[in-house]
């Protein structure tokens, strides 16, 4: 493990009496931070498992653990509740251009791969996979930016944010695929999740949501408003574990539920080959505002939102089974495809060859002509 020192600055730290919380089994390590005292900007470079442990229990603000290229296989969950500040991150990232992958295989049963629960961290180029449970779970966690990540073959979904106080967090480039949680036959197990919580300016953009046992987005019981921008989420649902007893729900981005009524903005997002509904309010009620959003060939409804007071406009769907919508009495919908007047232009191809292939420069969306129509009146911009 290498270790370098920048200029020094106002930071978090460990006092002579950190509280340090250790629990049998899978729980792993969590380190408690205090405030006081100062700490130099650090940069640690690790290259082992080892090091990797001890390099995320000992995080404080203004520190950039830099993994080299290799795949690690943590004993116990990674676990942190360290914060950085806006001035002094915690970053967590792959080494240069080198593929980082954590596995999780070796965990006990029921453990999560990562988690943290601490404020302003910079998680990226990393692959979370085999987990026995969640692959990477942020804990009501302020200001994070989770960038260019891969969570796939998990035990449940693969990146999560929930609780209260999660706010101002990026998810961007996430590519989130093939999460299955075999206990509840693929129940709960979605590409991603923001759940079971509360907080302003959260934002998930640029993901691919792909092949996960329940759904490729949920948000279920959040209570605030979420933004989903140009994002994918295709083929979510299908049993490919050939799980006898399965369960999984299969809905493209399910945008609600559980009581929760939050003004969720959903704007140039597609959803295709799901086994259930392409974009759904999931009974929730809030006011879900969709733009410019594009539903192709899902077994259920393009756009599902029965109940609430959504407003659906500018939004393209073609060939889903059971029909381009099912909207309630309290629903608007202005300038869609279904609706009077509106032509739906044809696709330039429906061949998503160049959609599931290699990401373009930062991380972004491959370049592709599936889907689009040569139109901005109505539908994703699949860019």
């Amino acid at each position: 493990m290498r270790q370098s020192t920048g200029s020094r600055r106002g930071a978090r730290t460990l006092s002579a009496a950190a509280a340090v919380a250790v629990s049998a089994g899978a729980c792993g390590v969590w380190l408690g931070l205090s405030n006081g005292g100062a700490r130099a900007a650090t940069t640690i470079t690790v290259s082992s498992t080892a090091e990797l442990e001890s390099a995320v229990a000992n995080i404080s603000a203004g520190t950039t653990v830099q993994v080299r290229g290799g795949t690690y296989h943590p004993a116990a969950t990674l676990r942190s509740t360290a914060d950085g500040t806006a001035s002094a991150r915690i970053t967590l990232r792959a080494y240069g251009g080198e593929e980082v992958r954590i596995d999780g295989s070796r965990l006990p049963a029921g453990s999560f791969l990562a988690e943290i629960a601490g404020d302003h961290w910079t998680v990226r180029d990393i692959t979370w996979q085999n987990s026995p449970a969640q692959g990477f779970v942020a804990t009501s966690s302020t200001g994070g930016v989770f960038r260019n990540l891969v969570t796939a073959h998990n035990g449940d979904t693969g990146f999560t944010l929930r609780g209260d106080g999660t706010a101002g967090n990026l998810v961007e480039n996430l590519d989130s695929h093939g999460n299955y949680d075999v206990a509840t036959h693929g129940r709960n197990a979605d590409g991603i999740a923001v759940r079971f919580g509360s907080g302003t300016g959260n934002r998930v953009t640029g993901a691919r949501l792909h092949g996960n046992a329940d759904d490729g987005l949920d948000l279920w019981q959040f209570s605030s408003p979420v933004a989903v921008e140009r994002s994918w989420a295709y083929g979510n649902g299908v049993d490919h574990w050939r799980d006898p007893a399965f369960e999984g729900g299969g809905d493209g981005f399910q945008l609600g539920g559980g009581g929760a009524a939050a003004a969720h903005s959903v704007r140039s997002n597609a959803a295709w080959d799901n086994t259930r509904h392409g974009f759904t309010g999931n009974a929730g009620t809030g006011t879900v505002r969709l733009d410019h959003n594009t539903a192709y060939a899902n077994t259920g409804t393009g756009f599902s939102f029965p109940d609430g007071t959504a407003r659906l406009t500018r939004n393209l769907a073609v060939h889903n089974a059971v029909g381009a919508s099912g909207l309630g009495p309290a629903t608007v919908s202005t300038a869609n495809t279904w609706d009077a007047g509106v032509a739906t232009p044809p696709f330039v191809t429906t061949d998503a060859t160049t959609a599931y292939g290699p990401r373009g420069p930062g991380g972004a969306l491959p370049s592709t002509t599936f889907l689009t129509t040569g139109s901005t009146a109505v539908g994703a911009a699949m860019s």
